[in-house]
């Protein structure tokens, strides 16, 4: 069925400019950020499209008996590489964390600036974590829009913060919207569609995103996945991800799909996994992770990454973060305040007690940046922002006069001097 695209005006998306209490910022670039994080050479726009699939799994109507279905509507935010002509900056309006603060958040995109022409540009689709929502990791789509791609954000409905349902609706669904705003992105019509290749396609999931991701990626539920009593409403939805179901091969060998980023990806900490599921992945993985990780489990992410042997796979830790590390962007100033209908400080949401956020996002974008153009341009020449010294401040830096790496130099691949402490970078290959 054709996706159903229709078009949202300024109040989804960037607000006109307004005076406001805060700034939260997105765009940050640290003065000793690696190489790739600093932004590309083309101006961004961004845009807000709905999409909706007709049939779709009505999850949180499911009983033993009935299989319900309904039109299932998503919000995409798109960023997207602008004309020379395109004034930078701009406004987000969006929610806090509790679903009911609206917060503004500043940028480097123009809303519906006029799409660059004479090329099209691959693809990367944005899927935030259970709650979140499509401007979680908004650093990285406008980052990686400014370096020649078409970045698409979804607002997974009953897993946003305005929305959040049953858990179960997040577990089956997630794969199957990753699915769906690529073949939507394929449809796309009008100049930003004109400009979109979808047939080079990279993913980045973070937390329930990348849960999605590993599973649209090739790495198929165990059969222990679908007897868990916990997995509301009822645990057969899951049966289409199981490994080895005719269902998840066809979601798994989407040719157009190239390359995926997981960031904390959950699952293998509950036992969604096991070693021949993971084995199944075929596309080449990039993980991102804290080591003190307490709601996916570090442990179990290192699972994934050293059971996911059919493929390529690197493993990039940021040393004694959790959860939060690399893909929230900065709290915003007004999470810092408590709310009556959260046990939490909303802070907690976003940001990390050991690390700058904006120093994590910034090595995310470093790191994507090479993973992507590796993979979706062919640009062999980043294969060496890869190829480091597992640990990087293990990493030797020698520099002639000039400041030019001398043989002797080891030192992580575009990160200046002293600024690696606390990273890691680990690979295998397939088969390994």
């Amino acid at each position: 069925m054709r996706p159903v695209i229709t078009a949202l005006g300024l109040a989804a998306g960037l607000a006109a400019a307004a005076p406001a209490a805060a700034e939260n910022r997105i765009d940050l670039i640290r003065p000793d950020a690696p190489e790739l994080a600093a932004p590309g050479p083309y101006p961004v726009g961004v845009t807000t499209r709905e999409i909706t699939k007709g049939g779709a799994l009505d999850v949180l109507n499911v009983t033993p008996d009935a299989r319900p279905t309904y039109d299932r509507t998503l919000t995409l935010e798109i960023w997207y590489p602008a004309t020379d002509e395109t004034e930078p900056g701009g406004t987000y309006t969006t929610l806090l964390r509790d679903g009911a603060t609206e917060v503004t958040l500043r940028g480097r995109a123009a809303r519906d600036a006029d799409p660059a022409e004479g090329e099209a540009f691959p693809l990367i689709i944005l899927s935030h974590g259970y709650p979140g929502n499509r401007f979680l990791m908004s650093h990285l789509g406008e980052n990686l829009a400014s370096k020649g791609y078409v970045v698409a954000s979804v607002d997974h409905l009953d897993s946003t913060y305005a929305t959040q349902a049953a858990f179960g609706s997040t577990l089956y669904n997630r794969p199957l919207d990753q699915r769906f705003v690529l073949d939507a992105m394929e449809a796309l019509d009008g100049p930003i569609g004109t400009i979109t290749d979808a047939t080079r396609t990279g993913l980045v999931g973070y937390s329930m995103g990348g849960y999605g991701a590993l599973i649209y990626a090739g790495a198929g539920l165990s059969e222990a996945a679908t007897g868990f009593d916990w997995v509301e409403p009822t645990a057969s939805i899951l049966e289409p991800h199981v490994a080895g179901s005719d269902s998840h091969e066809t979601l798994a060998t989407d040719d157009r799909l190239d390359a995926v980023i997981a960031i904390g990806p959950w699952g293998r900490n509950a036992g969604f996994w096991d070693d021949a599921g993971l084995d199944g992945l075929r596309k080449p993985l990039l993980l991102m992770a804290g080591s003190a990780d307490d709601v996916s489990q570090y442990g179990a992410i290192r699972q994934i990454f050293e059971e996911a042997t059919g493929t390529d796979r690197h493993l990039l830790t940021f040393e004694a973060a959790n959860h939060n590390a690399a893909a929230p962007i900065p709290a915003p100033d007004e999470s810092w305040t408590p709310v009556d209908s959260l046990d939490f400080v909303p802070f907690e949401h976003y940001a990390d007690a050991v690390w700058d956020t904006v120093r994590m996002n910034n090595v995310a974008q470093h790191f994507a940046t090479a993973w992507m153009d590796l993979h979706l341009k062919d640009e062999t020449g980043k294969a060496a922002y890869l190829d480091l010294v597992e640990t990087a401040a293990d990493g030797v830096v020698d520099l002639d006069d000039a400041g030019t790496p001398t043989d002797a130099h080891t030192y992580w691949t575009g990160f200046p001097p002293r600024s690696g402490q606390g990273l890691t970078f680990e690979s295998r290959a397939a088969g390994e």
